[in-house]
């Protein structure tokens, strides 16, 4: 039964049992209830990009969800324990029935960004795509047709795969590489430990239980990994047993604290990197360092490892102690001393010496647990902060060994579950995943050198460099809320993309009315998760548990929605890859592959008949506890990571190139190094300028009530989580706040509104704002002031140097109260 249907019947079955109860005489017989249905019972998953993927058990009667449940189906304990959703996934029946859920295919009838369309039937929106993209594709290429990033949905049939896997029939599409995440990360792995998977692969979390000390940079898992099966259970638990003690460095003093650490050290955001290179002073001229792992394992500590011609100068050992003779331990007048950190991060000298020293009192006997978070890596200069971070288990040799990591994120538990295959992409180009409004304002001039565009080498010139042949001229946004919300400058992004000779297209996919789906030209109504059939593994932060949920449903497809194979099937018939696309399969054809392929790799896995009815298939640290580098550690030689050395790269060779040769932008504070080195950075704590207008640092954070802008339109979760402006008391005072006044936080780039939270727990000088507000400004508005309270209201478009990435924990803004509550506090 379709949904407007049940609340037609519901109507009128109201208004019937009302005029019956009104009448004394009424036949009794007549007004007996009707009996209800049983009810069916169904297990779906919440797919969004927090890394976990929960089952989620599913009620329904008549084709209608009566309620959700989350995994208690087995005993529960830890180590064989339940796969509990969060409260984001337990909401999703108020997602599904949310007001601006998309139910039918539209067309744009307004400016973009409007919000103004009308509804058209599916064969108009299917031939207009057709004509749209087949035209572009023929006059432009298919270079000019882009994907922006689309993280809110991980089907593994279903999805995003299946415009890919159109795309790449059609000709393919231009690449992107990198993502809003973890952009930085990847870069700062590939050039010290060979790889870019490296970022995500650390040591499993159970490591922690064999640490003796545990540092936690920014990292938060009671707030972003909140899964049943996620990081933020194991965290608890291991950190309960007593075994380690946790030391903490936020601004914030994060639901991850509020007891559970040892010592809590505040940090101005982006100013990592020199506290790192404060401890690395402590641990050098104290001689505290790992010698013989930095000379066995190591390239570019000091002049025993340095390639050959490059001088003592050029080696991290020399850039700290800020000395050019390698017998010295006398520092300079630039060395990175805790003074000289002090004054920048706002931690006490003597506290980061006591911080140099608890690290190498523990190294000597025990073991050091190095977490680095990925908010570290959005900063403006968040490359080198990542490279600066890897260098603490560096110079303690701590890593490749029971108890430590390499500072990567935590390998998870994992179970294999197939996807859609997507093809190879005939396109062999691509640019970073931020980078793409420039591509569309001016991407026919885009280069390998100045703005980081990736081609094969037998294209390049002489000097090395390329260019695109084209902007981006179409725009395909499947579940991504990036064409504008969660991209950065929001009042930039409208103006580039109200311009219909740039981008002439743009088609979004979507379950609601999100602000990007605002931007499209065509919006398609996708099913949601709960109407899909599919079998889905766990995400990328499922920590020590590893599941696989076998999604089925009994609830649709409601109103007029269609999943993406379906739907690119119908495309590909009109393009006439109809045979190549479909493989002569129908869905349960390719569902059932699926299934045997799991089976086939997760040998316990029971058959589909019984997962149908269980949902849930789990294992406790399947592979045994991950040590990032065991194997390098055990013998680099036999197994050699993959830089140019062969070798971890303190001073990277490839990046010694690109410090000589790449072309930044005039006026780009942060630099391409070869080896970390702390930058001061535009709009950071050391841009005196710019403070002198916006004297507070803002950054944003992930918050319980959203994964990214995923869930914000649930009403439950607003009223459960804040939406509001943290600030230090000390600084409320001086602007005459109070928790819950309505404030305008604005800078250069745009004004927000939102309310305030007073709370010690951030440290004065600082701000931070819940990131993945839905954007209410600009052309919908009919202004600029945005009261969504979107953070990328306030963030920059200006790249990062080496991963051209986004920067956007970096901001500088002053906060003052809103123009009525001002007024509202001058009438008390």
């Amino acid at each position: 039964m379709q949904r407007r249907y049940f609340l037609k019947m519901s109507a009128s079955l109201t208004g019937a049992a009302a005029l019956s109860g009104c009448n004394p005489f009424a036949d009794k017989a007549s007004t007996a209830a009707t009996p209800l249905a049983p009810e069916s019972v169904n297990w779906s998953a919440c797919l969004v990009n927090c890394g976990s993927n929960c089952p989620l058990k599913v009620f329904s009667r008549d084709g209608i969800i009566t309620r959700i449940e989350t995994d208690h189906s087995f005993e529960d304990g830890y180590g064989n324990h339940q796969v509990r959703a969060c409260l984001r996934g337990r909401s999703v029946r108020q997602r599904v029935y949310a007001p601006d859920r998309l139910k039918y295919p539209m067309k744009r009838v307004g400016p973009r960004g409007s919000g103004q369309y009308e509804r058209i039937s599916w064969d108009e929106a299917l031939d207009t795509i057709h004509q749209k993209l087949g035209g572009i594709i023929e006059q432009h290429g298919n270079e000019s047709v882009f994907f922006t990033y689309n993280s809110g949905a991980y089907y593994h049939f279903g999805g995003k795969q299946n415009y890919y896997r159109l795309m790449n029939l059609l000709g393919g599409y231009l690449g992107s590489y990198g993502d809003y995440s973890w952009g930085q990360m990847y870069q700062a792995a590939k050039y010290t430990y060979g790889s870019e998977a490296l970022a995500y692969a650390g040591s499993a979390m159970a490591e922690m239980s064999n640490a003796d000390l545990v540092l936690m940079l920014g990292y938060n898992p009671s707030e972003i990994r909140m899964s049943g099966s996620g990081e933020a259970y194991d965290f608890l638990m291991m950190q309960q047993s007593g075994r380690f003690k946790t030391i903490i460095v936020d601004p914030r003093y994060t639901d991850s604290a509020l007891g559970k650490e040892d010592q809590w050290l505040p940090i101005r955001p982006g100013t990592d990197a020199a506290m790192a290179e404060a401890i690395a002073f402590e641990l050098i001229s104290q001689n505290r360092i790992d010698q013989t792992f930095l000379d066995t394992y190591c390239q570019g500590f000091d002049e025993r490892t340095l390639p050959d011609g490059v001088p003592y100068a050029a080696s991290y050992k020399s850039h700290i102690l800020d000395n050019t003779d390698p017998a010295s331990l006398q520092p300079g007048p630039n060395a990175k001393t805790p003074e000289w950190a002090a004054k920048i991060t706002g931690i006490p000298a003597d506290t980061l010496r006591q911080l140099a020293k608890q690290l190498a009192d523990t190294a000597e006997s025990g073991r050091v647990y190095v977490q680095i978070a990925a908010s570290l890596n959005r900063h403006a200069a968040g490359e080198n902060t990542i490279r600066a971070m890897y260098m603490l288990p560096l110079m303690l040799g701590q890593l490749g060994l029971p108890g430590t990591n390499t500072g990567a994120l935590p390998s998870g538990a994992s179970m294999h579950a197939p996807r859609m295959p997507m093809g190879s992409n005939p396109v062999d180009k691509s640019i970073s995943f931020f980078t793409w409004t420039q591509a569309v304002e001016d991407g026919a001039n885009m280069t390998v050198l100045r703005d980081g565009v990736k081609m094969p080498e037998d294209q390049l010139d002489a000097n090395g460099d390329g260019k695109l042949n084209t902007g981006i001229k179409a725009i395909i946004n499947y579940a991504g809320n990036a064409l504008i919300n969660q991209h950065a400058d929001t009042n930039r992004t409208e103006q580039i993309l109200q311009d219909e000779s740039k981008c002439e297209f743009i088609l979004v996919v979507d379950n609601w009315m999100t602000p990007s789906a605002r931007y499209a030209d065509i919006v398609l109504p996708d099913v949601t998760w709960l109407e899909s059939e599919d079998l889905i593994s766990q995400g990328y932060a499922a920590g020590n548990t590893a599941t696989v949920v076998q999604m089925s449903s009994s609830v649709g497809p409601m109103f007029e929605c269609r999943n993406s194979y379906d739907v690119c099937t119908e495309l590909a018939k009109r393009f006439g890859v109809e045979d190549a696309f479909t493989e002569g399969k129908t869905t349960q054809d390719w569902l059932d592959q699926f299934y045997a392929e799991a089976q086939a790799a997760n040998p316990g896995l029971p058959d589909k008949e019984v997962m149908l009815k269980q949902g849930v298939y789990r294992q406790y640290l399947p592979q045994g506890s991950h040590i990032a580098l065991e194997d390098f550690r055990k013998d680099p030689q036999a197994h050699p990571l993959d830089t140019p050395s062969g070798k971890i790269e303190i001073y990277a060779t490839p990046l010694a190139y690109k410090e000589a040769h790449w072309q930044l932008p005039d006026g780009q504070q942060e630099r391409v190094t070869a080896i970390p080195k702390y930058s001061p950075h535009r709009d950071g704590y050391e841009d005196v300028e710019t403070r002198q207008r916006y004297p507070l640092q803002l950054t944003g954070y992930h918050t319980k009530g959203r994964v990214h802008s995923s869930y914000h339109n649930v009403p439950w979760l607003r009223e459960a989580v804040q939406d509001a402006v943290w600030i230090n008391p000390m600084d409320a005072a001086e602007r005459g706040l109070k928790t819950d006044d309505k404030v305008r936080v604005w800078n250069d780039r745009g004004e927000i509104e939102v309310a305030v939270k007073v709370t010690p727990r951030i440290m004065p000088g600082v701000a931070a704002l819940g990131q993945g507000a839905w954007f209410k400004g600009g052309q919908f508005q009919g202004g600029k002031v945005d009261t969504g309270g979107c953070l990328n209201t306030l963030t920059s478009q200006q790249p990062t140097p080496l991963s051209k990435g986004n920067g956007q924990h970096t901001n500088l803004v002053e906060i003052g109260k809103a123009p009525q509550q001002a007024e509202k506090s001058t009438e008390e």
